[in-house]
């Protein structure tokens, strides 16, 4: 294929759908979910041309209706894994010398599938296994894994078209190869689009992927694969293997063909990847690329001249969509004491008409959170919060997990900016308030630069442009997205690329060139069209 039969997408978003009543998608979506609620699906292994079932399978069940079964997956032995790094490396060399154009063609189509007429599928995948409402599923499973594979092939045009000059006669060219092994991709429960995109984001530049999903994102991974065999991808090029993480990322950290690991997670898991890559240093054909987006400690800072009824809002979508379960959840908020009686009033009513259950009743805000010990920990940090004597439940603090994992959206007020539910990550509709003196707003700002390891996202609210400037400058390093009057979570690809730093990771800026850059490994070829014949140079005359 000649470059110029590919047409590189446009740099724009996927249009967002609104799913209002007697709407074309809200009815394809409510159906979809009503018929895979009920078919219970089995999710094999995808390992080169197989897709292997194995004796030895666990249930997937809805967060939201645990005692349901709506399929089960298999669960992978060793020899799985090894087959599957072994496949991904014979097809190394085809997929490696495969024409960008053509690896672009592949996914541009799987962007279009997802967009047209996969959409219903994984909405209703992703709602019912990770208990997500239709509008949480849109943005995600739909319109940014459509704009991580869109975009990304934009972001790749534009690497490749970046070369070193050419002086006299001499061609100076880079080529961008792909890393000489595989890549592991280890990807979360709480978004769609981030499986998706940490296989496809490696695989785009010409590398070949194991894919380790959630236990709680397979449902939807599933989908992900039937889309990019219906797109035209070469089976290997992405092997999904699924069961135990341990056991898995034992096999992929001690294979000497390591490239790379693309990792969404836990702090501690990807403290321990580290650990084990750094022991392993030795074994490895390269320095493998590590690259991680971890947890969040996220805050919301009001200024004294902050709108109330902003911060407010911020705080309840912040906090709350999604459960809180996203790392960029707002987690700790500071708002002076002058506008405090109004924020929690503000935040009383707002709240007051929340109201939870399964995501297939689109008048829910929030539904379930993702699984048994989820909820256990969370409760854990509602019950410490309400017998400690540093701490009260301003706002909810209920709890119920008779059907599904249930959590009311719950504010706690603290007078110790140092309390727990202020340091630790809960991953949960949990957010802690602490309220300070209006003339302290600026210690305020060390304060909350000096609370958390976490540097993932944050936002400064305030009507004052000198406070902004101020608040950019002492939290520089506090947040790798940084929102002005608005939540510190929504982060958009091609608009906000997204990571942060410290204890939250590597901050490659999942959506940009940044990302795409760690998986590719630069060849500098010169070529000289008059090479000299004798070795004196000018000067030695």
């Amino acid at each position: 294929m000649k470059q110029t039969t590919f047409k590189v997408p446009e740099l724009k978003n996927e249009e967002i759908k609104d799913y209002l009543k007697d709407s074309t998608e809200r009815k394809d979506v409510i159906e979809t979910y009503n018929s895979m609620y009920n078919e219970n699906i089995k999710i094999p292994l995808y390992i080169g041309n197989e897709e292997i079932y194995t004796e030895e399978t666990k249930n997937i069940h809805p967060p939201h209706d645990h005692q349901k079964i709506v399929g089960s997956y298999s669960i992978c032995n060793s020899n799985h894994v090894e087959r599957a790094i072994n496949n991904s490396l014979e097809i190394k060399d085809q997929w490696t010398n495969t024409p960008w154009e053509e690896r672009a063609a592949i996914f541009l189509k799987a962007a279009e599938l997802i967009a047209g007429p996969y959409r219903s599928r994984i909405n209703a995948a992703t709602m019912i296994g990770q208990s997500k409402t239709i509008f949480q599923a849109e943005i995600d499973a739909a319109c940014e894994l459509v704009d991580f594979l869109k975009l990304n092939i934009v972001y790749m045009s534009e690497i490749y078209k970046e070369q070193p000059i050419t002086v006299g006669e001499v061609s100076n060219r880079l080529e961008y190869r792909p890393l000489e092994g595989f890549v592991y991709a280890i990807t979360p429960f709480n978004f769609t689009a981030i499986g998706g995109n940490l296989c496809a984001s490696a695989a785009l530049m010409g590398n070949v992927i194991l894919w380790k999903p959630s236990d709680h994102q397979i449902y939807s991974a599933k989908i992900i694969m039937d889309v990019f065999n219906e797109a035209g991808l070469p089976k290997g090029v992405i092997n999904m293997v699924t069961g135990d993480p341990v056991l898995v990322t034992d096999i992929a950290l001690n294979n000497t063909n390591l490239s790379g690991i693309h990792f969404t997670g836990s702090t501690d898991v990807f403290k321990q990847l580290w650990t084990k890559v750094g022991s392993n240093i030795n074994l490895y054909k390269d320095y493998p690329r590590i690259v991680g987006e971890t947890g969040g400690k996220d805050f919301i800072v009001s200024h004294p001249t902050a709108d109330s009824r902003v911060v407010s809002t911020a705080i309840v979508r912040g906090a709350f969509e999604y459960q809180g379960q996203k790392c960029s959840a707002a987690s700790r908020v500071y708002i002076p004491k002058s506008k405090s009686i109004e924020i929690f009033k503000n935040l009383k009513e707002q709240i007051s008409s929340i109201t939870l259950g399964s995501p297939i009743d689109f008048r829910h805000f929030m539904t379930a959170v993702i699984h048994k010990g989820s909820f256990d920990k969370i409760v854990n940090y509602i019950e410490h919060a309400k017998n400690n004597k540093e701490s009260e439940i301003l706002i909810g603090g209920d709890y119920d997990d008779s059907k599904g994992y249930f959590v009311s959206p719950t504010v706690i007020l603290t007078t110790n900016p140092k309390f727990t539910t202020m340091q630790e990550e809960i991953f949960g509709p949990v957010v802690t308030i602490y309220v300070y003196a209006d003339e302290n707003w600026k210690e305020t700002l060390t304060l909350v630069d000096q609370t958390s390891i976490y540097a993932l996202t944050g936002a400064f609210i305030s009507n004052d442009k000198e406070s902004v400037k101020y608040a950019l400058r002492h939290l520089r390093y506090s947040a790798g997205n940084f929102y002005i009057n608005d939540k510190p979570s929504g982060a958009v690809v091609g608009q906000q690329p997204f990571g942060g730093s410290r204890a939250s990771g590597t901050n490659d800026k999942a959506g940009s060139k940044l990302n795409l850059l760690r998986w590719v490994s630069p060849r500098l070829i010169k070529e000289n069209f008059n090479p000299p014949t004798e070795y004196p140079y000018p000067y030695m005359d």
